[in-house]
């Protein structure tokens, strides 16, 4: 009995092992595909960096030098003189800030009414919310003009800014609305009893619980408002009030500001110094983004 017994761990043990032995073998092959694969992505953004320390007489080089001879630092100090770079950047994180702040908060709020309050037509109202989400946000960019040059917002930050705190995005409130829904309702009944109201459960009790989904709603409404080139250019147009991706488009398209002289060497450090603050703020939230993604019941 003995025998047989272990024979047959014998007979199912053998091909765990051989199928071991294939994955360590197919690991290094894996590991060099994933490394190319890396290298390719890579290129562009290292690109950027050395042609962003070259001179301008390096950017007509034929064939092309991937290092750049002596690097120019300065060039990154250079990008100021010639436009307003740094007031750009004030103005985006002007920007940026107020509206993530206001994204945070409203769909939150939103949020935790669909996923703790049972009242007529939720999730009717639930599913149109979502159905926002298919409508292209070019459908609504002519109405959206017209009402806000009716009350005079145009050229201003208010189009960029005061939407956000208007329900947040429907991404935003499903992401947070999935989230709540996996806390215990054990938490809100035992405040209930203890004689918390409604608003200082959400407060006081789920919000804390709630860091890493709110941290994955800051981090895709910062890289959101960071990287946003439509609104800026439809609503703004004194070029004092331009936020850096439209800025970097006004620098490109008036080369006559260096007298003439190439400008790509500049363009590319203040592409670098502008893509810098979502790279710091992606690894620094990195943690709570994955938790958030992996606790909400997203998957891919």
């Amino acid at each position: 009995m003995t025998v047989a017994t272990d024979a047959s761990a014998s007979a199912v043990g053998h091909p765990r092992r051989r199928y071991a032995k294939r994955s360590r073998r197919q690991w290094p092959i894996l590991y060099i595909m994933l490394s190319l694969l890396a290298i390719v992505f890579m290129f562009p953004f290292f690109w950027t960096i050395s042609t962003s320390l070259k001179t301008a007489r390096e950017l007509f080089l034929f064939p092309p030098s991937v290092f750049p001879e002596s690097p120019q630092f300065e060039n990154y100090a250079r990008v100021n003189e010639f436009v307003p770079f740094f007031r750009w950047a004030w103005n985006t994180v002007f920007v940026v800030s107020l509206s993530t702040l206001g994204a945070v908060a409203s769909a939150s709020i939103v949020a935790y009414s669909f996923a703790r309050f049972d009242y007529p037509g939720r999730e009717l109202i639930f599913l149109l919310t979502l159905g926002t989400m298919m409508l292209p946000s070019e459908v609504t960019l002519i109405p959206q003009y017209i009402m806000f040059n009716k009350i005079r917002w145009i050229d201003t930050y208010r189009p960029l800014i005061i939407p956000a705190y208007f329900g947040g995005g429907a991404f935003n409130i499903f992401l947070m609305r999935q989230f709540i829904m996996a806390l215990p309702r054990d938490l809100d009944e035992s405040a209930l009893i203890d004689g918390a109201s409604y608003f200082t459960i959400f407060a006081k009790v789920l919000l804390p619980l709630c860091k890493p989904v709110v941290a994955t709603v800051a981090v895709l409404g910062f890289l959101a408002g960071w990287n946003d080139f439509m609104g800026p250019l439809i609503y703004l147009n004194n070029s004092s009030r331009f936020t850096l991706s439209l800025g970097l488009r006004y620098f490109h398209l008036n080369p006559g500001q260096m007298g003439g002289m190439p400008s790509d060497h500049l363009l590319m450090a203040g592409c670098v110094m502008s893509s810098a603050p979502s790279i710091v703020i992606f690894f620094c939230a990195q943690r709570f983004f994955v938790q958030g993604i992996a606790m909400s019941g997203i998957k891919g």
